[in-house]
């Protein structure tokens, strides 16, 4: 973790303490920090700077000289729909599409999303996650995360009033490359200011959308479109994808 994010309750004034136990322990055994050593810490949902440990026990690091100056880094204008995928791999992708900056996360089901994963004890587990990712990425607002277990549903009722500016379905066999799709809407922005990205991006989990899936997004104004010729695994196509709102934003 690149900073230690506490929840409001734990500060009073310019006063803080850390009593979460995996935290304490980075501080101590990564950190290696000691009585006097400067910490960058956080308020959750708030605030980004620095504190000075004053004491150390082993279930709690007292904290004094608290500044919260600095807000956190803007949010990427993008909401990730993703395929429920195995549970096992459910914590690295919350926890990195969290680090990079999305906004808003829908997990979904699909066809090939087995029913199992639905009833998967990590699924209690997203504040962690979204906390891990937080710490990594040094941010402090949490995206908002759904869940939607049926897909034609979704689709074809909430999808429309939730897609703002275009969507994109990943998909290895699509015909049209990302980088296509972006030249074309680069031709037709009214504004240099505008962006060229979609505001939301479809990602399947392992073995990718169906066919069916596919036209039913297409009928919502969703375009399909690959990332090359290699098919990759649904955690390497989430941060290839996303590292294009990255770089736009440093542009």
């Amino acid at each position: 973790m690149n900073c230690i994010l506490l929840p409001a309750a734990n500060f009073q004034h310019d006063t803080a303490h850390i009593n979460d136990l995996a935290q304490i322990a980075h501080v101590n055994k990564v950190l290696n920090a000691k009585v006097d050593d400067t910490l960058k810490i956080g308020q959750l949902g708030g605030k980004l700077g620095s504190a000075i440990i004053e004491d150390i026990a082993p279930d709690s690091i007292q904290l004094g000289n608290v500044y919260l100056t600095s807000n956190p880094p803007p949010k990427l204008n993008l909401t990730v729909v993703l395929a429920l995928p195995r549970p096992k791999v459910l914590r690295r992708l919350i926890m990195d599409m969290t680090a990079l900056g999305v906004n808003d996360i829908i997990l979904i089901n699909s066809y090939r999303t087995q029913k199992s994963y639905w009833q998967s004890p990590m699924l209690a587990r997203l504040n962690e996650f979204v906390l891990e990712g937080l710490q990594q990425g040094v941010d402090t607002v949490a995206p908002r995360i759904s869940l939607q277990k049926r897909f034609k549903p979704f689709v074809e009722d909430k999808l429309a009033s939730l897609m703002t500016n275009r969507g994109i379905v990943a998909h290895p066999y699509s015909a049209l490359s990302f980088a296509q799709y972006v030249q074309q809407q680069l031709e037709n922005l009214e504004s240099p200011h505008n962006s060229a990205l979609p505001s939301m991006v479809f990602i399947g989990a392992e073995g990718g959308w169906i066919d069916y899936e596919i036209d039913l997004l297409a009928e919502q104004g969703c375009t399909a479109v690959n990332i090359g010729a290699r098919i990759l695994r649904t955690e390497a196509a989430v941060n290839v994808i996303l590292g294009q709102w990255l770089l736009e934003g440093q542009n």
